[in-house]
């Protein structure tokens, strides 16, 4: 083998070497690369549930406390009303029919 064919082949392995250092193996620069975008979306979606979940005891700290505020939700949401005397009337509109 000639002097230059050596060169030319140890410059191929070194190569092969370095490429293999920068992109190989289980964590190579595009894997690190995509598990950083991963970990910033997931990180913004934890920022995302953390503001849900304050608000949620924001609104659960309310609830509680302030009886007004729960009585409006039982009638808004559930129908309830107060005592003996009151009466909750629910009217359908049918929207289907034209006048």
């Amino acid at each position: 083998m000639t002097p230059l064919m050596k060169r030319v082949a140890w410059g191929v392995g070194a190569l092969a070497v370095l490429v293999y250092a920068i992109e190989g193996g289980e964590y190579g620069t595009s894997d690190v690369l995509t598990q950083r975008d991963r970990k910033a979306a997931l990180a913004q979606n934890v920022q995302e549930l953390e503001q849900d979940v304050d608000s949620m005891r924001a609104e659960l700290k309310a609830v509680t406390s302030d009886p007004v505020r729960l009585e409006r939700m039982a009638r808004e949401e559930w129908g309830m009303v107060r005592g003996e005397k009151e009466l909750l009337y629910r009217m359908r509109t049918d929207t289907s029919r034209a006048p």
